[in-house]
């Protein structure tokens, strides 16, 4: 007998297993077919949901951005949260927080995935932005921030953090990714018209992933 699932449903569970297939097998190696094998479904259905392999893959990068954003929103919403508190829990939400993410960012830095790589990138700038406004505005009026272009400020930090500071694209060595870090907090705080100090916790974090991921290549 034939299980009928609602459309959403069935959505998901195709963009699960090409998760799971393309940070397991390889988005190059996982065919259209794999996926059908998998979720046994006829190939009538997926094309139903997804014109190719490229729009799956886009789909999940869009999952990965908007549950990011929608964890910065849900944050910026909370009334008994200051503005610095809020930027430093929204940073830390954006952080990778399974081994599954993770995998799946080592296959967008994979040279044929380049396109979706920087779509990813895009999108989260995008997507981020009027919250992270608001939460500069919220700082203005608290007297922490000082700027008369917050929108703008935040876009520029973004595009510099997301895109200098992205390991994908450039290979820095840790010493100097180390520095061009510390570089973004001055800037940062210059920019935003805060104390000295106030984004020194983004240090603490950068030199924290440099410890797990020399852990990672050691063992």
């Amino acid at each position: 007998m034939r299980i009928v699932k609602n459309p959403e449903e069935r959505r998901n569970e195709i963009l699960d297993v090409a998760e799971m297939l393309f940070t397991t097998k390889g988005y190059s190696k996982t065919t259209i077919n794999d996926i059908l094998k998998e979720v046994g479904i006829a190939k009538g259905t997926f094309y139903y949901y997804f014109q190719s392999k490229e729009e799956v893959m886009d789909a999940i990068v869009m999952r990965f951005v908007e549950a990011g954003v929608n964890a910065a929103k849900k944050i910026a919403l909370d009334s008994n949260l200051s503005a610095s508190e809020k930027l430093f829990k929204i940073i830390m939400a954006q952080k990778p927080n399974g081994d599954g993410k993770e995998k799946m960012i080592e296959e967008l830095h994979q040279v044929d995935n380049a396109e979706m790589h920087q779509k990813s990138l895009v999108e989260t700038i995008l997507h981020l932005t009027p919250v992270l406004t608001e939460v500069i505005e919220q700082g203005i009026e608290e007297g922490k921030f000082n700027t008369p272009y917050p929108k703008e400020t935040v876009e520029f930090l973004l595009v510099a953090s997301q895109f200098l500071l992205d390991e994908g694209i450039f290979n820095w060595e840790p010493q100097e990714l180390m520095e061009k870090a510390v570089a973004l907090v001055h800037i940062m705080e210059t920019t935003l018209g805060a104390e000295t100090g106030s984004f020194a916790y983004i240090l603490g974090m950068y030199a924290q992933d440099q410890n797990e991921k020399g852990g990672k290549l050691n063992e």
